[in-house]
């Protein structure tokens, strides 16, 4: 692997205070060392006038299962019919050709957590994935990284099924992973069990109130860690949230209200979240808006009161530490994967744009 020092720019490590005219010391597709020494010997990249920053993190996307500009070809989201999806794997369905994958590196984004989609009751299994690559194994970060589950509207479009309907599909399922011992082996329940051991979070999309409480039952009933996706009305139930320590992916949050649960959405929610003291990441959801926006949702966040540190940590260190990816990505730190985007100004700036991108310390692009 190419070793190289990003030098002279401004370091925001996130994980902690910027340094001036940094360095980041990159080494075997690893960050070595980030401060202000540039070592000799090894080839530099400038970065004055720029800002250096760890790779954004997308915590709920689509990308590469719902492809953009391929019409039904591309779309892989859901598997008609499906109660129970958890063998569903949504690395089977990943196309590294799709063009968000493009879109995700002119924004700043190096990895994404790809879902599948929220149709059915358990939709499947979630895969973390960098943003550059040509086989999708090779992209892979962890797999899986969670299990998609969907309460509210689209299952009841996509099944016919009422809210009760829905939830009991999902208690039936955990009922039966219970009582599973390996014997026959199910590979749906033996994910389920992974879910009940605490393994891997729950990953609940879920808009209104009545839904996210839902979530919070159903959690609170069979004792797995829950990831609420979405949360359009999170904030009316922040401080609950707070106190159960139940984290809420946001977003979109620039999207049309396309259907009712979403009539109440606003930009305010995530900051609001954030001062009640719930781990907040923003998503754009891709493709319901471009994954490149990424960026420009945490700054509207901002506009709309949420303190600017919270904005930057909820597309970097706050959905890494959600998926247990923070031993890799999130953050500027020695020992973290070489994802580094350096940028022409603040990235909460909307004029400022990525200009350089390393994934493992290998650029894969440049403005």
């Amino acid at each position: 692997m190419v070793n190289v020092a990003i030098t002279g720019g401004r370091v925001v490590p996130v994980d902690g205070p910027p340094i001036e005219q940094g360095t980041v010391v990159v080494a075997d597709g690893r960050i070595a060392e980030v401060g202000t020494r540039v070592p000799e010997g090894i080839p530099v990249i400038d970065a004055r006038g720029r800002w250096v920053l760890p790779g954004f993190v997308e915590a709920h996307a689509h990308l590469g299962i719902g492809e953009e500009g391929e019409g039904d070809v591309g779309e892989d989201l859901n598997e008609a019919g499906e109660r129970n999806g958890a063998r569903l794997r949504a690395l089977d369905a990943v196309n590294p050709a799709d063009s968000g994958f493009g879109d995700a590196l002119a924004g700043g984004v190096t990895t994404a957590v790809v879902l599948p989609g929220s149709a059915n009751p358990i939709g499947g299994q979630a895969v973390a994935i960098k943003t550059w690559g040509v086989i999708a194994d090779e992209m892979v970060v962890r797999d899986p990284v969670g299990v998609k589950s969907a309460l509210g509207e689209n299952p009841k479009k996509g099944q016919g099924r009422t809210r009760l309907g829905t939830a009991a599909a999902i208690r039936d399922a955990f009922v039966q992973a219970r009582a599973y011992t390996g014997r026959p082996y199910d590979p749906g329940l033996e994910v389920l069990a992974r879910v009940l051991a605490g393994e891997l979070p729950w990953c609940q999309h879920a808009h209104r109130a009545d839904d996210i409480a839902t979530a919070v039952r159903l959690s609170e009933e069979f004792g797995y860690r829950l990831i609420v996706h979405h949360g359009t009305e999170a904030h009316l139930l922040a401080e609950r949230l707070a106190a159960r320590g139940v984290p809420v992916v946001s977003g979109p949050l620039i999207s049309a209200r396309t259907k009712p649960e979403l009539r109440h959405r606003t930009v305010r929610s995530p900051g609001i979240l954030a001062r009640a003291g719930v781990r907040v990441a923003i998503t754009t959801d891709h493709n319901m808006v471009p994954v490149q926006y990424l960026a420009l949702q945490a700054t509207l966040a901002v506009k709309e009161g949420m303190d600017p540190r919270a904005a930057l940590e909820s597309i970097t260190l706050n959905p890494a530490a959600m998926f247990g990816l923070d031993d890799r990505v999130g953050a500027l730190k020695p020992g973290l994967d070489a994802d580094i985007v350096i940028w022409s100004g603040d990235p909460l700036d909307v004029m400022s744009r990525p200009v350089r991108v390393l994934i493992g310390g290998r650029e894969v692009y440049q403005a």
